[in-house]
């Protein structure tokens, strides 16, 4: 009697346990359910900030400056997942170098989201190479990463580098934190560094500065569709570019200065927009991507939403 009513009981926890295994189990698959739609929806709502952003940028190069700064790269460039245009890192650095230099400044970028290097290369550099531009950042190749092909990428870092004039600032490519992107981004990374020696162009340390910040910076610098920086995120990436845009500002502008005398800007900054901004209002100047960006969605390929951690589209 003892023996079956201890049985009974062991039936009775077993199933109790199971039941609640089978309760947490279901309560995990609705919670990750919710999660994964609350991703979505929070990537709807960054496609739709696309055109802003676009429009933004490509007003603000109509604006005259004695500075021009010029940015190749993809949607954090635009600063997708940000509050507004102007908090993503381009704004940052732009808001830096008009406080260094007291100068005003005319930002061409021609960033285009959802860009490749190879994209870059076709669509972007055409653009570029009539600029003479002051200041220049290169930020591209995260979303490479996606379909990744180590030959494709390195022809095309090889077409921007050797476009760039010496003082160009290119960054590598951000922390992905997961180990099976990592081992492309150090790949990448690796062409990045060896083709910018060449040109002995300057290197910004993006992936180690993302990198420092940890997996939990998922929770608190990057928005809500896993992908894109916020402005936490975005100030993150404006502090890999300092010191590195503050050596220059100091160091070749200045220079620049002291021996042109009367130089107070280049002449593709201080001119109002002609070829490379058209000043019909309605018409896209011809040095700005067109007004149809791609879409800022995760790069095909992708095994999870956090892949994307602070390297966006």
């Amino acid at each position: 009697m003892i023996t079956t009513n201890h049985s009974i009981r062991t039936l009775a926890l077993t199933a109790g346990s199971l039941a609640t295994a089978a309760g947490i189990g279901a309560a995990a698959l609705v919670n990750y359910r919710g999660f994964q739609r609350r991703i979505a929806e929070s990537s709807v709502m960054l496609n739709e900030t696309l055109p802003v952003h676009s429009l933004w940028w490509r007003t603000r190069a109509k604006d005259k400056g004695e500075l021009l700064y010029a940015v190749i790269g993809d949607s954090a460039a635009q600063g997708i997942g940000a509050s507004s245009p102007h908090r993503g890192y381009v704004g940052i650095l732009t808001d830096h170098i008009r406080l260094t230099t007291g100068r005003s400044v005319r930002v061409v970028n021609l960033s285009v989201s959802g860009a490749t290097v190879e994209l870059a290369v076709r669509d972007q550099l055409p653009r570029f190479v009539k600029l003479t531009p002051d200041v220049v950042t290169v930020a591209i190749g995260a979303n490479d990463i996606a379909l990744w092909d180590a030959a494709v990428f390195e022809a095309g870092i090889r077409q921007i580098f050797q476009a760039l004039p010496p003082h160009a600032l290119v960054a590598d490519l951000p922390c992905f934190h997961l180990p099976r992107n990592e081992r492309m981004v150090a790949v990448a990374n690796r062409i990045i560094r060896q083709v910018a020696t060449e040109h002995r162009l300057t290197v910004v340390p993006l992936h180690a500065t993302t990198k420092r910040l940890g997996l939990r910076s998922v929770a608190t610098h990057v928005a809500g569709d896993l992908f894109h920086p916020n402005n936490r995120g975005y100030r993150a990436w404006a502090e890999a570019f300092l010191p590195a845009l503050s050596s220059h500002l100091g160091r070749d502008l200045h220079a620049v200065t002291l021996t042109v005398p009367g130089h107070s800007a280049s002449p593709a900054a201080s001119a109002a927009p002609d070829a490379s901004a058209a000043p019909d209002a309605s018409a896209a100047p011809a040095d700005l991507p067109s007004p149809e960006p791609e879409s800022v969605a995760s790069p095909a390929g992708a095994t999870s939403a956090t892949e994307g951690v602070s390297g966006p589209s």
